[in-house]
């Protein structure tokens, strides 16, 4: 007796799904790979053939002052940036509670500076700044627009986690007679310290790494952003892949603190729930 053919349609499928995967992450990180490799050669050049290994372009990068002066001016606007943005998105997240339909409305215009193209803004920001007779410079012209950047990410990400928090915890607190205050402090904000934390640190890597606002309002002064795009444009010099990566690192280390904080943050969540569950059975 003769065996019927075996259908090979299931192993082309899955060959055909194994190709786009390797071309969608290939397209996705192997720019990234090649500038990693690109910081690490030799050649006064940038670019192939890989000549030598070598970390001189490193060590060139941050011997510059420059550099140095642009990291840190990119440390200090993202902190504060950040900072700002996630007081105020957490403080307008609390108001809204009280007002259903005010939150109704407001979410959509918090997403508007979100959808507008950055170089609108960024001409918007420059007329502005402009017409008040506001001296371009880090602080205060490209901290208000990088705050405005950053504030919608910051609502957007707190706003679902307090929408969602039981109240009853705060009115049994309120119920023996603890204050608005304290029951924000010492009930409401340890359960949602870390989806702040993660706000801020969402926040920080946005505002360390937005180029296009910044370019507009930042005078003579450099970011991280800005100072590559100038090393780019004027002289592509040979560390130039040592600073991209350098500033990939920052932004891989900030993102990295944020998922630690929202893991942290989803189990004690899951262990506040079942304790709930099983103090309802016990009752």
């Amino acid at each position: 007796m003769m065996s019927a053919p075996i259908s090979t349609t299931p192993s082309r499928w899955a060959a055909a799904r194994l190709g786009y995967i390797a071309i969608f992450f290939g397209f996705l990180y192997l720019p990234i790979l090649v500038l990693c490799v690109l910081s690490f050669n030799e050649s006064p050049v940038v670019g192939f053939p890989f000549r030598r290994f070598t970390t001189d372009w490193y060590r060139d990068a941050l011997e510059s002052g420059v550099l140095i002066d642009a990291l840190w001016n990119s440390l200090r606007v993202g902190v504060a940036s950040a900072g700002v943005g996630t007081i105020l998105a957490l403080t307008a997240c609390l108001g809204l509670r009280s007002f259903p339909r005010l939150a109704a409305a407001a979410v959509p215009l918090m997403v508007l500076p979100i959808i507008m193209p950055a170089i609108v803004t960024g001409v918007i920001m420059l007329v502005f700044f402009g017409l008040a007779g506001v001296k371009f410079a880090l602080f205060p012209t490209t901290f208000i627009v990088h705050v405005t950047w950053v504030l919608p990410f910051a609502f957007l990400s707190l706003y679902p986690r307090l929408e969602g928090f039981d109240r009853s915890i705060e009115e049994a607190a309120m119920d023996l007679g603890a204050q608005p205050f304290t029951v924000f402090w010492r009930i409401v904000f340890p359960l949602i310290r870390p989806a702040v934390i993660s706000t801020f640190l969402f926040s920080f890597t946005l505002s360390f790494d937005e180029f296009v606002r910044t370019f507009f309002v930042v005078g003579n002064q450099r970011t991280m952003p800005v100072h590559l795009w100038i090393l780019v444009t004027e002289e592509v010099a040979p560390f130039l892949p040592a600073v991209g990566v350098i500033i990939m690192l920052v932004t891989l280390a900030t993102a990295m603190l944020g998922f630690v904080s929202a893991s942290i943050g989803s189990a004690r969540t899951r262990r506040l729930s079942y304790a709930k569950e099983f103090a309802h059975e016990t009752q």
